[in-house]
């Protein structure tokens, strides 16, 4: 049966100086990418699918690397499009992002509505789907596209309560042959308890 494991890149070197899609990893969030190399579904992955956006590109290029895998970038998974507000101090960006969720037909303040955000998602993953024959597939992307992702699969409407927990760093599992989510969020960085 193989299994999609949706990975979200962890903590980055916030610079609101340069475009969010240009920012990369923090050293906590290398870290972090490191020590996802510890946990057991690892080893299963035979293809590895990323976001061309930097902060992904480095958390997928360290699991390519431990997998000795090439990395296939869909520009199309990247995150949902907030370009036109750009880099929002945390409290004012979380509060944007609630309305985000909780208005997927609508624009807020500009960025790229959830609905069509998931219907984006959805598709780029749907058209890899389409061409995997049995293999673990990373997807290595981003938290607000990766919870409108999970809510599709999940067969849920779009609202927050999907959300990844905050910081980033984590994964969900999706049973492909099934078509069932095995798992929501967890640490990639944290074994789960037998």
């Amino acid at each position: 049966m193989p299994i999609l494991y949706y990975v979200t890149h962890p903590q980055v070197q916030i610079d609101a100086s340069i475009a969010v899609p240009e920012w990369g990893l923090s050293d906590v969030g290398r870290a972090r990418a490191v020590a996802m190399l510890d946990q057991p579904w690892v080893g299963a992955v035979r293809r590895i699918v990323s976001s061309g956006e930097r902060k992904a590109m480095e958390t997928a290029e360290i699991l390519s690397s431990h997998l000795r895998l090439a990395v296939e970038v869909r520009e199309r998974t990247h995150e949902n499009d907030r370009s036109a507000t750009g880099f929002l101090p945390p409290p004012e960006f979380e509060a944007v992002a609630d309305q985000f969720f909780a208005n997927p037909r609508e624009s807020i303040r500009g960025w790229e509505r959830a609905i069509d955000a998931q219907n984006r998602i959805v598709s780029e993953v749907a058209v890899v789907l389409d061409g995997n024959e049995a293999d673990d597939i990373a997807f290595v992307g981003h938290g607000g596209v990766g919870t409108l992702l999970l809510l599709s699969l999940s067969g849920r409407v779009i609202s927050r309560e999907a959300d990844q927990p905050a910081g980033g760093g984590n994964y969900f599992a999706y049973d492909i042959g099934a078509r069932r989510v095995i798992h929501g969020w967890r640490p990639i960085d944290r074994l789960e308890q037998p």
